[in-house]
């Protein structure tokens, strides 16, 4: 793409950041620009539940999105606040089997060992062997309404 010179008056952008400067003359250089955000694969796994299904002849399946850490099948994982463990037989994101999920990913996995009745939406599930997530008796918020 060229710049056009019917816009005279337009003389470009740059922007500077951390990872260094950045400038262009067009809508798809800005766009290309736009750096990705990281994804936070090293922290604990907090994955929140947004339903629990049982589908017939697989089993007990939480459904969620991973906000960070790594889900893997045959990990073991701790949901709380009702504090169940329970090994992930397998991941999957839209009928397709994952090795790994990262944060981003809306996930389906399947349990061992627990119903459906003992899981519910709002749950957070997490590693249990690297900071598995706790129920907390209180906490100090700062809510801004806009």
């Amino acid at each position: 793409l060229e710049h056009s010179d019917k816009m005279g008056w337009f003389k470009g952008w740059n922007i500077e950041r951390k990872e260094g400067k950045a400038e262009g003359k067009t809508l798809i250089e800005a766009l290309d620009a736009i750096l990705p955000p990281s994804r936070p694969t090293e922290k604990p796994l907090r994955l929140p539940l947004q339903d629990v299904y049982k589908i017939g002849g697989i089993g007990t399946v939480p459904v969620g999105r991973v906000e960070t850490g790594v889900l893997k099948p045959g990990m073991v994982v701790t949901f709380a606040p009702a504090n169940i463990t329970t090994e992930v037989k397998s991941v999957e994101m839209h009928h397709e089997a994952l090795q790994e999920a990262v944060p981003g990913d809306n996930v389906g996995f399947n349990v061992k060992n627990v119903s459906v009745k003992e899981l519910r939406r709002g749950y957070v599930a997490g590693d249990s062997k690297n900071n598995p997530p706790k129920s907390a008796a209180d906490f100090l918020a700062q809510v801004i309404v806009l």
